[in-house]
């Protein structure tokens, strides 16, 4: 069995990250809501329209 070695060699993968984020976002949200979330609900956690707005505006 090969053990990795303690301390400084963890690798973060900043887009996993991100995601784990938007989903732990999602699951809050759902579980507030009192029924299923609207695609417009979903858009509005996951921050869509703002993420479209940068990409407009950088091209």
């Amino acid at each position: 069995m090969h053990v990795a070695p303690v301390g400084g060699t963890a690798v973060q993968d900043h887009v996993a990250l991100a995601e784990i984020e938007l989903c732990g976002d999602l699951i809050i949200a759902a579980s507030a809501a009192e029924d299923r979330l609207s695609l417009e609900s979903i858009d509005e956690v996951l921050k869509v329209a703002e993420t479209r707005e940068r990409s407009a505006g950088g091209q």
